[in-house]
C-alpha cells in the first residue's frame, strides 16, 4: 500500500465522522465566506464609472423631511454643477405587494445627462420625456415581472397619498443596477394637495475636479435656511444607510471569530479522537522504524486533507451560489445590488482552512510524540 493510500484509509476508517467532519468544515467555512461577501457589499456598495461626479443632496434632518423645489434653482447656478434632477422615492405597492424594486420621481429631460450609464434608444426615451405618464424600467426587473414595451404599472401609494397608472416606454441596461423605475416628478407635483418638495437632488459635476468645491458650496448656500441640506458624493450617501445600524464592520468580524475559532475546536477534538484510537498502529510504526517527522507528516496530511475537503465543498459552493445566481440578492427583497465573492475572499477561506488543517493536527501530534512504544502497545490492551 502506498503512503497516500495509508493516509487516506485511516481519514475515512470511521465514514461517519469523517463525513460529519467535512460537512462541519464546509458549513462553517460557508458561513464565513457569506459574512465576509456581506460585509463587503455593505461597507464597499458598487458604484460605476459616473458615480464618482454625482452628488446626493438631501435634507440635513434626515431623509424623511422633503427638500423645497425652490433649491434647484440655486444649485443649477453653481460653477461646475452639469445637470440635476429631483430624485424622491415613492415607494408604492406593485400587484399588491410591498416594494420589490426602486421606484423615483425623476426630471426626464436630465436624466440620462446625471445617469449617462444607462443605455436606452432613443425613441423610448423622447417617448419618456413627452408622456408625463410615463415611466421607464430597468431590464433586470423587465425580465423578472415580464414587464414589455407598451404595459401599464399600477402602483399603489403608501408613502405618498397617490396611486399611479404608469405606461412602460423604455427599458434601460447598462446602470450598476438595472432594476429601478423612473417616472416623471410631475405625477407628484400636480397631485391634490403638492407643495413642490423633493425627497433629494441629484447633481451630476462637470469634471471630477469640480465635486468637492460643489459639496461645500451647496451645503454653504442654505446652511441658514429652514431646509438645510447635506450635500455628499454617491457613495458616501450609500454608506451613510450601514452607518445607521452602528458598527456593522466590528459586528460581522467578531461572528467571523467565533465561526473560527469554534471550527478549530471541533476539528481539533475530531483529530484527537481519531489518533487516540489509533495509538497501538502508530506504536507499531514506530517501533518499525518511522521517525517521529513522519508520524506528524501522517497526521498533518489527514487533517489538511479533511479540511480541504470541506473548504472545497463549502468555498466551491458559495461561488456557485453567489457568482452564478441572484438567490441572494432576490432574498434581500433587492436590498442587496450584487452579492459577489471575489478572489480575495476565496483566500481568505482557504487560508483558514489551511490554517485549521494545521491546528488541528498540533494536539494529536504532540501526543504521538510523547508516546514511547510500549504505552502505544498496551493503550487497547
Amino acid at each position: 500500500m502506498s503512503i497516500g493510500g495509508f493516509i487516506l484509509r485511516n481519514a475515512i476508517r470511521n465514514k461517519r465522522r469523517a463525513f460529519l467532519s467535512v460537512l462541519s468544515v464546509a458549513v462553517s467555512l460557508f458561513l464565513f465566506v457569506t459574512l465576509l461577501v456581506g460585509l463587503r457589499e455593505l461597507t464597499q456598495p458598487p458604484h460605476d464609472t459616473g458615480s464618482a461626479a454625482r452628488i446626493v443632496v438631501r435634507n440635513k434632518i434626515s431623509l424623511g423631511n422633503l427638500l423645497p423645489s425652490r433649491q434647484k434653482a440655486t444649485i443649477e447656478k453653481m460653477p461646475g454643477v452639469e445637470a440635476i434632477t429631483p430624485f424622491t422615492w415613492f415607494g408604492g405597492k406593485f400587484r399588491g405587494e410591498e416594494v420589490l424594486f426602486g421606484q423615483f420621481a425623476v426630471d426626464p429631460k436630465v436624466l440620462l445627462k446625471v445617469f449617462a450609464e444607462a443605455r436606452m434608444t432613443f425613441e423610448q426615451f423622447e417617448a419618456f420625456e413627452k408622456d408625463p405618464t410615463a415611466c421607464i424600467v430597468g431590464i433586470k426587473t423587465c425580465e423578472k415581472y415580464g414587464l414589455k414595451i407598451g404595459d401599464f404599472i399600477k402602483l399603489q401609494g403608501t408613502f405618498w397619498p397617490l396611486d399611479l397608472n404608469l405606461k412602460l416606454v423604455g427599458i434601460y441596461k447598462g446602470s450598476i443596477d438595472d432594476r429601478n423605475l423612473f417616472f416623471n416628478h410631475r405625477q407628484l407635483d400636480e397631485m391634490p394637495g403638492s407643495t413642490g418638495e423633493v425627497g433629494t437632488w441629484w447633481v451630476k459635476a462637470k469634471t471630477l475636479d469640480a465635486v468637492a468645491p460643489l459639496v461645500q458650496e451647496i451645503n454653504a448656500a442654505f446652511s441658514n435656511t429652514t431646509a438645510a441640506v447635506r450635500a455628499e458624493t454617491e457613495q458616501a450617501f450609500q454608506l451613510s444607510f450601514i452607518s445607521m445600524w452602528g458598527n456593522i464592520k466590528m459586528l460581522v468580524l467578531s461572528i467571523c471569530s467565533v465561526v473560527v475559532f469554534t471550527l478549530v475546536l471541533v476539528c481539533a477534538s475530531t483529530m484527537s479522537m481519531a489518533i487516540r484510537e489509533r495509538f497501538r498502529e502508530l506504536a507499531i510504526l514506530k517501533a518499525l522504524g518511522f521517525r517521529r517527522r513522519e508520524l506528524f507528516a501522517f497526521i498533518l496530511a489527514e487533517s489538511f486533507g479533511l479540511a480541504a475537503t470541506g473548504a472545497l465543498i463549502g468555498v466551491g459552493g458559495a461561488s456557485f451560489l453567489f457568482n452564478q445566481t441572484e438567490i441572494v440578492v432576490n432574498a434581500s427583497q433587492n436590498f442587496l445590488i450584487a452579492f459577489e465573492m471575489t478572489p480575495r475572499i476565496m483566500g481568505q477561506a482557504c487560508v483558514v482552512a489551511a490554517i485549521l488543517g494545521i491546528v488541528s493536527s498540533i494536539g494529536p501530534s504532540l501526543s504521538v510524540a510523547r508516546m514511547s512504544v510500549v504505552q502505544g502497545l498496551k493503550t487497547l490492551d
